[in-house]
């Protein structure tokens, strides 16, 4: 029995390590930290309850039955954040890119059902290169498993995507339909083609940070919700936006102490707004005077 106990743990060690340390490196070179590493920073320590940790794909073709990985580049489970419940998936570039298979959408499907059955937000960490072009369209089924888990969780619970690495195709669809998007400087890219095909096509040069970085999604197209220096300070700032949302469509948002006089009165709010409609003003000076705390 302690034999067979010994090679689980040999086997939950294996899984831990991903695509393995010199790709582990590697994402670490990059300012990036790996999927599990997100996971133990996002939830309260020790609280994250994982889910299908040994499966693996069932491709095999173009190689693929002899490149088994246990987890398949996703990480999947539920946790807590200050003590309240939220599933969270975390995509692992270190294993085959954090593409998505059939598996791989299934292990993503599985926490969204058990999200919505259970009244729990859902957190998604992307890193990931798209589709798994081995699989052909059983992974594009996959995403379009996914897009129907967004559409039925919409309204019902909250769904919260960060955008960690450079993420293309299908790897981006699902982010746009949910509540919020946070983004990494420099690190993470959200397009439906990168630079080299926008260049074949249009015969356009272009960076990957002009086509889809955090500052265009924040500033130009506004998909994103937030841009921040690197991975920590994204999931802080996410541990921060959920202690403000309520689980569920059915409970109310949580409610905390706060300082601020409530019959507080803010004389600068006559003067900020000018008279002239084409005289521009600083909004966010407005909502910080208008809202408790600031």
């Amino acid at each position: 029995m302690k034999d067979i106990l010994q090679q689980l743990e040999d086997r939950r060690v294996a899984a831990r390590q991903g695509g393995g340390l010199r790709r582990t490196e590697a994402q670490h070179s990059k300012g990036k930290l790996t999927a599990r590493e997100r996971v133990e920073l996002l939830l309260d320590e020790g609280s994250f309850e994982e889910f299908d940790m040994f499966k693996v794909h069932r491709c095999v073709d173009f190689g693929m039955e002899t490149e088994h990985l246990a987890g398949d580049g996703v990480v999947t489970g539920w946790g807590t954040i200050n003590g309240r419940m939220v599933y969270v998936f975390s995509q692992d570039f270190t294993v085959f890119g954090g593409s998505l298979s059939e598996t791989n959408a299934e292990k993503i499907c599985k926490i969204m059902d058990m999200a919505m059955q259970n009244g729990a937000p859902v957190i998604g960490i992307n890193d990931s290169g798209g589709a798994r072009i081995q699989e052909g369209v059983a992974s594009l089924a996959g995403y379009a498993e996914v897009f129907q888990r967004n559409i039925m969780a919409s309204g019902v619970v909250p769904q919260i995507s960060l955008i960690m690495g450079p993420c293309a195709g299908g790897a981006v669809y699902s982010p746009a339909m949910t509540d919020f998007i946070f983004m990494v400087k420099d690190s993470s890219y959200m397009f439906v083609t990168g630079p080299d095909v926008v260049k074949t096509v249009t015969n356009e040069v272009v960076t990957a940070e002009e086509l889809g970085g955090a500052s265009t999604h924040t500033k130009k197209s506004s998909v994103a919700d937030g841009a921040f220096e690197n991975d920590v300070e994204a999931l802080a700032e996410t541990r921060r936006l959920f202690d403000y949302l309520p689980l569920n469509n059915r409970e109310k948002a949580p409610v905390r102490p706060f300082f601020d006089d409530p019959a507080r009165l803010e004389p600068s709010l006559d003067t900020l707004i000018p008279d002239n409609p084409n005289q521009p003003y600083d909004m966010k000076e407005l909502i910080a005077k208008v809202a408790d705390e600031a």
